[in-house]
């Protein structure tokens, strides 16, 4: 029904651009910003106390187990930073096991080397080997995913909290302490994401990739926390997420029909808690810090977006009986709808965006004239809430210098012709990628 509505208004909209004269011509761009600048009113006054609320109230229990994940294919590259990061962490955790899903580059050749390994069978798990307090485990696979190299990463472990962590994902040193701190302070946590910062190779279109991305994952990171303010945090990132480990099997481990594994478990693992009635708990830790290698061309940026989103559309269909069930609370009667909304908000950007150049090509200056005004003055607002965000962001990860005031500002007025056609972009092979029905583990999408 909302997508009924959203796109019959979508409609109703695009044809007053060809009816009516003046700033209502491009009536759907200012649907546009009108629910940008909703989202921006929501997200600024759940962060205005940002990193100086109390942590959630509790008592430190028993010191919980943790084993981190890591699933690998062909990552070869990256897997030893990963893993130096995390046998270097204030808190180490208390088991590493590598989900080696059948790779055939040099990682066999680099475990073997690097932390004295003898080659297990396909399917059979090696001995552990001792680095400090922690145990470090291959598990060598035949290739059948992410999804499924995890889940027989699941199989194999009793630890009380299961961290999954992307083979080119690098922690912080007080990243798993902060996590393992986390679940033993609240029994009803069920998971919880860090924050992640994007790092592209040094060239020059890797360095504007990253650029444009860093202050993606700012508002993004920023988002997820207004959402779990009010207890509607869905989206878990696989790169780096902590998940109570009962609560994982009891729904059944992860799903790898979908091509975002993260972003649905979190979907099942709610819909289960207001069936079940239980209070499972979802949070983003701002002291949980992470570096992940990004896109760092358009291709492969566009690749990743087509996944994320054909993911995204993907769960919202799936568990589309949640939206308006009050059993679910905000995430049920309002989060949810809004994310309905969103599947289908970069039609309205992209055409908003066409509609101008429609304008500009004609030279419709009764039209352009109020419209380049309501921009300019949207752009303002971004460029002040941007910078004010930013400053939170920074008193919530602890780090006064993260991220530039000025280049935030300056990416917000260029984005709007570059980096968001590209998102939008990604959108519609997203749209393709869920319609087709496409589902695949690709390669990783850096460059």
């Amino acid at each position: 029904m909302i997508h009924v509505l959203v796109f019959a208004l979508w409609v109703t909209l695009f044809l007053l651009a060809f009816g009516r004269g003046g700033v209502l011509a491009w009536s759907v761009g200012l649907a546009y910003l009108g629910y940008d600048a909703a989202l921006q009113v929501f997200t600024g006054w759940q962060i205005r106390r940002i990193g100086r609320d109390p942590p959630p109230a509790g008592t430190d229990i028993d010191r919980l187990t943790l084993v981190v994940i890591v699933a690998a294919h062909n990552e070869a590259t990256v897997l030893p930073d990963t893993l130096d990061a995390l046998l270097n962490q204030a808190d180490p955790p208390d088991e590493i096991l590598i989900a080696d899903d059948g790779s055939t580059d040099a990682t066999a050749e680099i475990l073997c080397d690097e932390h004295g390994f003898a080659v297990p069978p396909v399917g059979h798990v090696s001995d552990p080997v001792r680095v400090g307090s922690t145990a470090l485990r291959w598990l060598r696979l035949p290739h059948g995913g992410k999804s499924a190299a995890l889940n027989a990463a699941l199989l194999r472990t009793s630890a009380d909290i299961i961290l999954t962590v992307d083979a080119d994902t690098v922690p912080e040193v007080g990243a798993i302490g902060a996590v393992r701190q986390a679940f033993s302070r609240e029994p009803e946590l069920a998971a919880v994401t860090g924050v992640i910062t994007p790092r592209c190779p040094p060239t020059p279109l890797g360095a504007a990739m990253q650029w444009f991305q860093t202050y993606e994952y700012i508002r993004n990171f920023l988002g997820r926390y207004a959402w779990m303010r009010v207890d509607c945090l869905q989206l878990i990132s696989g790169a780096f997420a902590g998940f109570r480990r009962q609560a994982v099997t009891d729904v059944g481990g992860f799903d790898d029909a979908c091509l975002v594994e993260d972003y649905e478990l979190v979907a099942r693992m709610r819909r289960f808690a207001g069936e079940q009635e239980r209070d499972w708990r979802f949070r983003v830790l701002g002291d949980a810090q992470a570096r992940t290698e990004a896109p760092a061309s358009v291709g492969a940026f566009l690749r990743q977006r087509r996944r994320w989103f054909g993911g995204f559309l993907q769960t919202h269909w799936w568990y589309r009986g949640m939206v308006g069930d009050r059993r679910f609370g905000r995430l049920g009667t309002v989060m949810l709808p809004v994310k309905a909304i969103d599947t289908v908000a970069p039609l309205y950007g992209l055409t908003a965006f066409g509609l101008l150049i429609y304008f500009l090509a004609t030279r419709d200056v009764a039209v352009l004239a109020p419209v380049l005004v309501v921009i300019a003055g949207k752009l303002v607002i971004d460029m002040a809430y941007g910078v004010w965000a930013l400053r939170q962001y920074r008193r919530w990860v602890g780090d006064p210098c993260r991220a530039s005031l000025p280049a935030a500002a300056a990416a917000l007025v260029i984005e709007p012709v570059t980096f968001t056609l590209l998102l939008h972009a990604g959108a519609v092979l997203g749209w393709t990628a869920f319609l087709g029905g496409a589902h695949r583990w690709g390669p990783p999408s850096r460059g």
